[in-house]
């Protein structure tokens, strides 16, 4: 499965921002989908994680309450609401997929990545 991420840029803190990543390939709705993040100079970590069917998401707590993952499988895209953004959020962001749930929300090693977008928040 390909997969291509989009909707960063440069937004100042307490704004918005959606990003989107829209899958080609097999089935979509097999795969479990997972947004990650990666600031310079620090390793690349979970943010946000939704079943298959949609019926199951998860975060890391950071963002808890000010993020919202959901995906439109007819549409084969997966999309990360942020609202309240924080200085602290700004990193490349990637969209990741695998068959198995645990694979993204747990063990953070999904199969298929795809390129990250950047995401700026400004203080």
């Amino acid at each position: 499965v390909q997969l291509q991420a989009s909707g960063g840029g440069l937004v100042q803190a307490g704004g918005s921002l959606r990003l989107s990543c829209e899958a080609s390939g097999r089935t979509f709705s097999s795969y479990a989908m997972g947004w990650f993040r990666q600031a310079p100079g620090k390793e690349r970590e979970f943010v946000a994680g939704i079943s298959g069917s949609g019926g199951s998401t998860y975060y890391t707590d950071s963002v808890k309450g000010r993020f919202t993952i959901s995906r439109d499988n007819a549409k084969s895209t997966v999309y990360l609401q942020m609202n309240s953004l924080k200085p602290e959020d700004t990193a490349v962001y990637y969209c990741a997929a695998d068959t198995n749930l645990r694979h993204v929300v747990v063990r953070g090693t999904p199969t298929y990545w795809g390129q990250g977008t950047q995401v700026t928040v400004s203080s």
